[in-house]
């Protein structure tokens, strides 16, 4: 059982001990820290909330919105929606902030607050940090009665959000390619919101959709992370079904993996690579990945002479790098799509269309797209975070370690090396410290996952 707060929001899981775990007491002392933050710096006193499928869907909205109508908040509820939706609605509805009710790709017992500005995007550190101090202190003013908050629901913001997406100038250009092309596509929707967005998107644009997991129970079919260890029944259904593609999903639609007409992983990491691809044909742009993102962003963009950022990891890290360097696309190596011409939020929909509009376009299958890309291998490990690990001296002692290598330590630790990396950092959303190694050859990553294993192991017996 867990209980993490971070200046994202809240995140744990249900039931247990109320500050060990994902709580009433819990929910109702983070959302009312972030609701009077809220009022605090005086943005309107509205905020729009929606959910993903998870069991315990209903119960954490509830207690949510009933904590913001007591500080005297409108909310306007979505209901089932995706985080992206949830996103471009608080632009849409005006409001002072929205809240997702998401775990993203956590299994089922999990569940979190991801707490969004004005702006629907993820708020700032600076701002978070004030929510963290205002959650800690608990001095919080609620309203009298006569001032309570009103409450109403909100239809229609998944089809507002899909018509937004056609409207792309780079997706309406290529309307027609797609629909001639007659895509069949296996799409596995984890029992989660991709039912009621991923299949409507498609026929959309005109292909045959074939669901898996299309039960809206929150009763995950697998582990919810689109990885390869958890889309093994999506790429046989690919291939048994003679599909052009197989599409995968976390429960909260903001992440995007894909799986070729032969049953091959496109990767991951190949998703963003892909849509810039295609974006960067027709606009030219700096892009942006963050630091745990593979090297082949870079090799794509200096292909089409704009130039490659990186940022440090977290969506709200890569969306202010967006802004700062103008980026055209960006995102991050989990599948996470962020297109600032629609909204600056990791959107798997968005990541959708563009890639069935590069397909599309250059005439090929899956596999054939794929290849035109460099090649890495990459190993995505972790180490279990237990509270006798102080991370700071951890990666100071790895840091002496590989001294004689080109080492960055604005995000945990990163070290390049000639023909890889190696990033370590804590996670946000996780008691772990993340691992990731990228190699131009297998043989290379695990070379580099069982030497950094090897040298934490030996630090931490001193």
């Amino acid at each position: 059982m867990a209980l993490i707060k971070s200046i994202s929001g809240i995140r744990g899981t249900i039931g247990g001990y109320a500050g060990d775990n994902l709580t009433p007491q819990d929910l109702v002392s983070c959302t009312a820290a972030f609701g009077y933050w809220m009022l605090q710096n005086g943005h309107p006193p509205k905020v729009v909330i929606g959910r993903d499928g998870r069991v315990s869907g209903a119960l954490v909205s509830s207690l949510v919105s009933n904590t913001l109508l007591a500080l005297g908040i409108e909310v306007v509820d979505l209901g089932y929606s995706t985080t992206p939706t949830v996103e471009m609605a608080v632009v849409w509805e005006q409001a002072g902030a929205g809240i997702i009710l998401t775990a993203s790709h956590n299994p089922m017992e999990w569940n979190a607050l991801k707490l969004l500005n004005h702006k629907g995007e993820f708020i700032s550190q600076r701002d978070g940090e004030a929510f963290l101090q205002l959650l800690q202190k608990g001095e919080i003013q609620y309203a009298s009665v006569e001032k309570l908050g009103q409450y109403r629901t909100a239809d229609g913001y998944i089809e507002r959000h899909i018509e937004a997406i056609l409207k792309m100038p780079l997706v309406k250009s290529a309307l027609s390619d797609i629909q001639n092309r007659k895509f069949k596509i296996v799409v596995d929707c984890i029992n989660s919101t991709g039912v009621i967005s991923v299949p409507p998107l498609l026929q959309k644009l005109g292909c045959e959709v074939i669901v898996l997991n299309g039960e809206m129970n929150g009763q995950f079919a697998h582990n919810p992370e689109p990885l390869p260890a958890h889309m093994q029944d999506l790429a046989k259904a690919v291939v048994q079904e003679k599909a052009d593609l197989g599409i995968a999903v976390d429960p909260d639609v903001d992440r995007l993996a894909l799986v070729c007409e032969n049953g091959a992983f496109f990767g991951e990491e190949y998703t963003l690579v892909a849509v810039a691809d295609y974006v960067l044909q027709h606009t030219k742009g700096a892009t942006v990945s963050n630091l745990s993102s593979s090297r082949a962003l870079r090799d794509v963009t200096q292909q089409h002479d704009c130039e490659y950022f990186a940022a440090m990891v977290g969506e709200v890290n890569v969306v202010e790098k967006m802004k700062a360097v103008n980026a055209v696309i960006g995102g991050e190596g989990n599948g996470g799509v962020i297109v600032p011409e629609l909204h600056y939020g990791r959107d798997a929909l968005a990541g959708i269309a563009l890639f069935l509009a590069h397909l599309a376009k250059a005439g090929q299958q899956p596999s054939e797209l794929r290849k035109r890309y460099p090649n890495y291998e990459m190993v995505k490990d972790k180490i279990a975070l237990t509270p006798d690990i102080d991370i700071e001296k951890l990666l100071k002692a790895l840091h002496r370690k590989y001294q004689g290598e080109q080492c960055d330590m604005q995000d945990g630790l990163k070290i390049d090396f000639a023909d890889g990396w190696l990033h370590l950092r804590k996670s946000n959303t996780e008691p772990i410290i993340r691992i990731y190694a990228e190699g131009t050859t297998e043989a290379i990553v695990q070379y580099l996952i069982k030497d950094i294993h090897a040298n934490v192991t030996e630090i931490l017996k001193m």
